[in-house]
């Protein structure tokens, strides 16, 4: 069965649509999750502790203070990999990383990298990524056992009351579905949305396009994330994007109620109101990890 089925026949009830991320975007949930279950993990199943100071450094930089931030989990290992395969630092004491060629032969060929696609791909032979579904699994029970009580962002709950009395609304992530469905649950707000679309429904990219595209006017669609990936998904789908930026999530909700979405639903969005938003989360996030640019 096509794992996007349940986006092709999403149909309209209202006249706009909305996507919005979750994990750093509804929810304050992005340091949590790297910094105590990602991170972790990758040092114990990847036998980085004679290097766990710059693990981390690298794993954080690719996914929460860079311009990957967002990405797939697997794409954000790979990238790990390649940043600490290139760190004088990790080489000076011997610390074997992973090479990453079988990971990245794998990404280059799946189009929608999750634990189901991953877990066909080990049983059908490729005995070598095992290890990196063991990790992926250790990192979803470690998500599980510690995080909870994370709120949404301030204002969350009043944008989505304001957004879905005129828009359609769903979950657009690469986290697996089964943590947004408790993470929406566990706080109530999942009433307000019509479906989850997790890492199991391929890209945000696909998420956007088979959920709205063509069903909707591209200026009554609308894409809400905190990450560049989410921009992408907006720019490729010809659609508009509000950014939620790292570190000034709660400006950003509230200039969404008061601003952002008053001129959503008057047709006022495009154009040099959503360009300046976008150049300045753009901005916010760099591309070159900070070791590799400080002067020497």
């Amino acid at each position: 069965m096509d794992s996007c089925q349940a986006l092709r026949n999403f149909k309209p009830a209202k006249p706009f649509f909305a996507g919005l991320d979750s994990d750093g975007c509804v929810f304050d949930t992005m340091e949590i999750k790297h910094k105590e279950c990602f991170a972790p993990m990758l040092v114990k199943h990847f036998h980085l502790q004679a290097a766990s100071k710059y693990a981390r450094a690298a794993w954080e930089f690719v996914n929460l203070y860079s311009k990957s931030r967002g990405c797939n989990r697997f794409q954000a290992l790979s990238l790990t990999f390649n940043l600490l395969r290139a760190r004088p630092e990790v080489l000076a004491r011997g610390v074997a990383v992973p090479d990453g060629a079988h990971l990245a032969e794998w990404l280059a060929r799946e189009s929608r990298p999750s634990n189901d696609t991953l877990t066909a791909e080990v049983k059908a032979g490729n005995k070598a990524l095992a290890s990196i579904l063991d990790w992926s699994h250790a990192v979803n029970a470690s998500i599980e056992d510690i995080v909870h009580g994370v709120p949404p962002f301030p204002l969350v709950r009043e944008c989505l009351e304001k957004l879905t009395a005129q828009a359609d609304a769903i979950v657009i992530s690469q986290t697996p579905a089964a943590a947004l469905r408790r993470e929406w649950a566990e706080h109530k707000i999942d009433p307000f949305i019509q479906l989850i679309a997790g890492q199991e429904m391929g890209t945000k990219t696909e998420h956007l396009k088979f959920a709205a595209a063509g069903k909707y006017p591209r200026e009554n669609i609308l894409m809400i994330g905190d990450a560049p990936g989410d921009l992408k998904a907006a720019r490729s789908n010809g659609v508009l994007f509000y950014p939620v930026v790292p570190h000034h999530e709660e400006q950003s909700w509230q200039y969404l109620l008061e601003e952002g979405l008053p001129r959503f639903f008057a047709g006022k969005f495009a154009g040099e109101f959503e360009h300046r938003l976008a150049a300045e989360f753009e901005a916010s996030l760099p591309a070159d990890p900070p070791w590799t640019t400080r002067p020497v």
